[in-house]
């Protein structure tokens, strides 16, 4: 399906470009070798690049190691996950207070080594819940997790994607797993990550750049365009992951992104030739 795309020099103006990962330069573990000469096109021409994704299963330096083996290059001042944007919610707003996080390993770990103050679960009460996307989710989590809501806690999320793309299809992420909870207690967390304004904040103050000088590529109507829709960055979809072009065709008009191509191969051929 063909989408007719305003005037694409719009793209070459801006200063910052920042990257969704699953689905949009990579799935999984397969690299897409065009988003690799498309990211370095960008740095010769002086364009500054940032990572971000929702995916908070894993750290800063694990994409770090990742994206570099991947052949990115990247540098750990141009990665950033809803994780970080989370912890630093934490310490601004939340400093001392006690959490529960239903998280991978990886992310407990994440959330002690930077001074929050964790909870094991088995307490009777906690003042905040945080779930993320957790591949090691169990039942006893979900139940601590539910528990501990109905107790009074405060109830926050990492990010809401229902779904997380892989080579071999889509697994359940965060929002599926706040779904349960929502189910079981009654109560909607407050999300972070995309599309939410503490994250585009939080890119802006750590890059420097205003958010007429950047645009931002995903694969994602409700999280990679919204974030961009909502908040005045340039939005930029690519048909390499979730969303579909029936999705772009169904969307409202406030909901379309201001450009679509079919992956970042198209992005490179229209800014580099």
């Amino acid at each position: 399906m063909d989408f007719k795309n305003p005037d694409t020099a719009l793209l070459s103006e801006k200063k910052l470009y920042i990257f969704d990962m699953d689905g949009t330069i990579y799935l999984g573990y397969n690299v897409f070798d065009y988003a690799i000469r498309f990211i370095n096109n960008l740095r010769a021409a002086g364009k500054k690049v940032l990572f971000f994704t929702n995916n908070a299963s894993h750290t800063t330096e694990f994409y770090l190691n990742k994206l570099t083996k991947m052949g990115f290059s990247p540098t750990a001042d141009e990665i950033m996950t809803s994780g970080d944007v989370t912890i630093e919610f934490l310490k601004r707003h939340r400093a001392g207070k006690s959490v529960y996080l239903v998280g991978t390993d990886e992310l407990v770990q994440n959330f002690c080594e930077s001074g929050i103050n964790m909870l094991t679960g088995d307490e009777e009460r906690a003042d905040i819940v945080i779930t993320s996307f957790d591949t090691t989710l169990t039942y006893k989590k979900l139940d601590n997790a539910c528990r501990l809501v109905r107790g009074g806690a405060e109830y926050l999320s990492t990010h809401p994607d229902f779904n997380c793309p892989t080579e071999t299809g889509f697994i359940p992420d965060s929002g599926a797993i706040a779904a349960f909870v929502t189910a079981s207690t009654g109560k909607t967390p407050t999300y972070f990550g995309k599309p939410y304004r503490e994250t585009i904040d939080m890119i802006s103050e750590a890059t420097g750049f205003g958010l007429d000088e950047m645009c931002i590529f995903g694969d994602r109507l409700y999280t990679d365009i919204a974030i961009g829709k909502k908040h005045g960055v340039t939005a930029v979809l690519v048909l390499s992951g979730e969303t579909q072009p029936a999705d772009v065709e169904a969307a409202a008009p406030a909901e379309q992104p201001d450009f679509v191509f079919d992956s970042l191969d198209n992005v490179d051929q229209v800014m580099f030739g």
